[in-house]
């Protein structure tokens, strides 16, 4: 069906040009798996986008397909690309249905099925789908494991990738594994600014300029990735807070231990120093989904041993693990394998982080430059939009693992 409100096509920008012809025969990046199109607010990449998907979809498969259609939430994906799509669709005189109740638009011969990507279980009903393409809406907003689906999904011949984004993190897992590595990956990245969108009067540009300053303004008016303000350790100087070696006698050692299965499972060995300081002087660190092998509860507590081992011969003194409570059947294979030690660590957020944050003001905190994971998330570890008592759960196992250890053995 159609009907008779419409979409008003405005000139297009070079970049947005090059958005709506990547895939067509005569472009050089033909072959590219996928298009990222991120940067600044109002810059024109969302309706070029929408415009290219849905040509690309409708001239690229003769055969009747599905593909799939995400947002970070149902009602996002309405609002930034179902209601434009229709209304480019009505402009242009294609015939759609929208099926409302079944999260469904039918255009030609195709399917094009709807999805929110709103929490760690959003992923669930996109399993056994076949698709032979998916535009992914605000994708850095969505959790990983709902983005792998969705790329998982894809395996018909000739499916392609297109995702839109305003920046963030610098340390944000898409901008680590899939702009970064856009060669790899076989992606084409466009960042756009404002002046990308011929449709944007001058005077609504300045506006907007106007609208945001610091972190705000370099993310989606300059359209840059850089770290957020509300860091949870803001006061954490990497330079004078990193060590190459010890320079006192370490009179206690600690293990502290964050548990994942696709994140990351990391063990920190902490010692005390004779002048109270505390190091972070080894970490363990492995990512079921960054290496892309997960490992049983059994081969982490053979892990751990060894890890222990390693430091019992020098620092004959660690007595105690704390060890991540709702990590069970980690816990229960080390009691099984007669790991001596293991506390249940407390998991009071704002409390152990105060903690932490404590020994930083007293400058007490040193980590080895060894720790290369601890001193990375040391850096990005964030507050959830300013809100004190919620951080972001991403990048968060070494941070955790030192929470778990300093809070919990009452180090003050």
């Amino acid at each position: 069906m159609s009907n008779s409100e419409g979409f008003q096509f405005k000139p297009f920008s070079n970049k947005q040009k090059q958005v709506l012809s990547w895939w067509t025969d005569e472009s050089p990046h033909k072959d590219k798996h996928m298009i990222v199109a991120y940067g600044a607010i109002r810059s024109g990449k969302t309706i070029s986008m929408i415009l290219s998907f849905v040509f690309w979809s409708l001239k690229s498969f003769p055969e009747s397909q599905n593909f799939i259609l995400a947002g970070r939430s149902a009602s996002a994906l309405k609002r930034n690309v179902l209601m434009p799509m229709i209304e480019m669709l009505n402009t242009l005189g294609i015939d759609y249905e929208y099926k409302v109740g079944e999260g469904l638009l039918l255009i030609g011969m195709h399917r094009y099925y709807l999805f929110g990507g709103v929490n760690e279980r959003s992923f669930e009903p996109l399993q056994g789908l076949t698709a032979a393409g998916a535009y992914l809406d605000e994708v850095v907003l969505m959790p990983r494991s709902f983005v792998e689906q969705a790329f998982g999904r894809c395996s018909v011949n000739g499916a392609k990738y297109f995702m839109n984004l305003n920046p963030g993190s610098p340390l944000h897992w898409f901008k680590t594994d899939i702009i970064d590595k856009a060669k790899e990956k076989n992606a084409l990245v466009i960042r756009f600014t404002m002046d990308d969108n011929n449709s944007l009067a001058d005077k609504a540009k300045n506006r907007l300029r106007n609208m945001y300053s610091g972190v705000f303004k370099k993310r989606y008016i300059d359209g840059e990735f850089v770290l957020a303000e509300g860091l949870v350790y803001d006061a954490f100087d990497v330079e004078s807070m990193t060590v190459s070696s010890i320079d006192e006698p370490i009179v206690e050692t600690l293990i502290g231990a964050d548990y994942g299965t696709q994140n990351s499972t990391v063990f920190l060995l902490l010692g005390i120093g004779r002048s109270k300081k505390v190091y972070v002087l080894d970490e363990y660190y492995h990512s079921g989904r960054e290496s892309g092998r997960q490992k049983s509860p059994s081969e982490y507590s053979i892990d751990f041993q060894n890890f222990f081992q390693k430091h019992q011969k020098t620092y004959r003194s660690i007595n105690r693990a704390y060890v991540d409570s709702a990590a069970t059947h980690f816990i229960a294979q080390l009691y099984k394998d007669k790991v001596r030690g293991v506390v249940k660590a407390k998991k009071n957020v704002v409390e152990g982080i105060a903690s932490v944050q404590n020994l930083i003001a007293q400058n007490r905190l040193h980590i080895h430059k060894s720790c290369k994971n601890t001193i990375k998330e040391m850096q990005s570890y964030s507050w959830i939009d300013g809100q004190e008592d919620a951080v972001l759960k991403q990048n968060d196992g070494c941070v955790d693992a030192l929470r778990y250890a300093i809070y919990t053995a009452n180090i003050t």
